[in-house]
């Protein structure tokens, strides 16, 4: 069995303020060593129960976060950034049985968590035909382009609803919940323990119809909506191909390609 995994650092344990994610801060090794120390945990208790191969895709920032020397035999990890569309998925293709998000996070215009955002700061909120879109919609959508269920997810209380109202079928582990700007977190050991225990149970039993229930299937079409926190920035990405003015803080655009979504969101939000 080959599993992707794509992982962040705002629904890991701890992480709480903004500044705590910046390279540049005296504060973020720490909270670089936590998603570490998850994405080691879940590497290990997959291959643990039989998995064969792992890739993981750092997600966060500059994609340089996660320590490559405490990566376990069986792991390739992928830092930096290819600049493809896919970004946080970067590296998945049809070959992998799985896909596994560890440390995701509420989306721009949500309440649950206070590092709630899609992708950057720039927007205010982003629609995907109508719903609030995260980064855990945009990577589910990319898996299913390839063909591959998505199983798991690890973070915020509130993206870890949010995934199962997109998969009903997903295993989910959380890291803390968020209330207005400050979070309740559970202790980091902990996050360790239930997402060793989580990933394992997940991997045992009749993992075939665990990889089908989570299949998900690709709309028709799509509506991709952006409402901008700058003016200026909203009307430049106005003149992105296919875009139209909403107002003066929005534009959409749709298409039947989900790659034409992907794309026009790796250079509108960026």
């Amino acid at each position: 069995m080959k599993l992707f995994i794509s992982a962040d650092i705002e629904g890991c344990a701890g992480t709480t303020m903004n500044y705590e994610t910046h390279k540049n801060e005296p504060a973020y090794q720490k909270f670089a060593q936590q998603m570490t120390e998850e994405v080691v945990a879940v590497c290990e208790a997959a291959l643990e129960a039989g998995v064969d191969e792992i890739v993981v895709k750092d997600g966060h920032g500059d994609a340089t976060n996660i320590d490559v020397m405490a990566m376990p035999e069986g792991v390739t990890l992928i830092r930096g950034k290819s600049g493809h569309p896919i970004n946080m998925m970067y590296g998945l293709d049809e070959t992998f049985d799985a896909v596994l998000f560890i440390g995701y996070h509420a989306p721009a215009g949500d309440p649950g968590s206070p590092l709630s955002h899609t992708s950057t700061g720039a927007s205010n909120h982003i629609l995907l035909n109508g719903a609030r879109m995260s980064e855990f919609m945009l990577n589910s959508y990319t898996a299913a382009m390839y063909g591959v269920p998505v199983i798991f997810l690890s973070g915020d209380a509130r993206i870890c609803e949010l995934s199962r109202e997109l998969i009903p079928s997903i295993t989910t582990v959380a890291s803390k919940h968020g209330v207005g700007g400050c979070a309740y977190n559970i202790a980091p050991q902990t996050v360790i323990r239930n997402l060793r225990e989580a990933v394992k149970e997940m991997l045992s039993g009749d993992v075939q119809a665990r990889l089908e229930a989570c299949r998900l299937q690709l709309p028709e079409n799509f509506t991709y909506e952006v409402n901008f926190k700058d003016l200026k920035k909203a009307y430049q990405m106005s003149f992105y191909p296919g875009m139209e003015v909403v107002d003066e803080r929005t534009d959409r655009m749709s298409s039947n390609r989900w790659m034409d979504i992907v794309t026009a969101h790796s250079f509108v939000v960026y």
